[in-house]
């Protein structure tokens, strides 16, 4: 899942960049959104299943299932619960009958098949997880630690510098999703994507390897919680932007933007959590190499 949204996310920039979206038109993004999503459903599929087998995963099936339910699964009950709030208020941001059904027939006919057909070519994949150095079966005792290095202290640290790179475009990004202006330079808005990547990784990385200085070897939900903690720093500008840039009031705004902005945010949090893993994975497996074992 998380592969397939850094896939869907250069995708779509790479639309922007040649200009196939018309900034007036809303309409062609959010369906280009939703169909490329679909179709890079094998993408998850593939890596989620390769990735399990290499680690010696049995019940591929249930892996399968958290991949393709992972980020719908919360997306789609946000979706019903605010679709019947516009429908309640007889609002024009309700989605007709027939749009859900061609919604639900892409995710049943499209997206379900590709992760299956990918989950099973990972699943036959001949890669083997490349182990820097030979581990004991008995894990060594972490010692005590400061609190500035547990989990929670490390991830206010790992989300606050790759949050600060993308601070300024933030609110360009908010008025022209949820107010009345116009986003048209796409061309920075993909530098700072790449910034923002960049920067995850560096970061995710420093903190693992002081982790692993301290003798704490459990880095490898540190990495992915460091990585992601961007997207909840991410949510908390949106309480900023609500309450002091924003005319948005009354329960259906409110719903509106909470909900569908930690849908987003949640997204954020997996896909930065992946690069945050991976950027770490591969730093391990480079340092432990380079290190004459006994």
């Amino acid at each position: 899942m998380v592969k397939e949204a850094d896939t869907w996310a250069l995708f779509i920039f790479g639309l922007a960049l040649v200009g196939v979206f018309y900034p007036y038109n809303r309409g062609a993004l959010f369906t280009a959104l939703v169909v490329i999503y679909a179709l890079t459903s094998g993408v998850a599929g593939y890596t989620a299943a390769s990735f399990y087998h290499q680690l010696e995963g049995t019940n591929w099936v249930r892996n399968l299932l958290l991949t393709g339910c992972l980020f719908c699964g919360p997306l789609f009950l946000t979706f019903c619960f605010l679709n019947t709030v516009a429908i309640a208020y007889t609002a024009t941001a309700a989605l007709p009958f027939g749009t859900i059904v061609v919604i639900v027939l892409i995710w049943t006919l499209v997206t379900s098949p590709l992760l299956v057909l990918g989950g099973i070519a990972g699943k036959n994949s001949k890669a083997e997880f490349q182990a820097p150095v030979r581990t004991t079966k008995f894990p060594r005792e972490i010692p005590p630690l400061p609190w500035y290095r547990k989990t929670v202290p490390q991830m206010a640290m790992a989300g606050f510098l790759p949050f600060s790179a993308i601070y300024i475009e933030l609110y360009y990004i908010f008025a022209s999703v949820w107010g009345h202006r116009i986003y048209t330079i796409y061309s920075i808005l993909f530098i700072v994507f790449i910034i923002l990547l960049i920067v995850t990784a560096f970061i995710t990385v420093a903190l693992t390897y002081f982790q692993l200085a301290a003798e704490d070897h459990e880095w490898w939900w540190r990495s992915f919680l460091c990585g992601g903690s961007t997207g909840v720093f991410i949510y908390g500008y949106c309480l900023y932007y609500y309450y002091e840039r924003s005319d948005m009031s009354g329960f259906m705004q409110t719903s509106f933007f909470f909900g569908y902005m930690a849908c987003i945010c949640y997204g954020f949090f997996l896909m930065l959590g992946m690069v945050g893993f991976r950027a770490a994975l591969f730093f391990v497996r480079h340092m432990y190499r380079s290190i004459k074992c006994e």
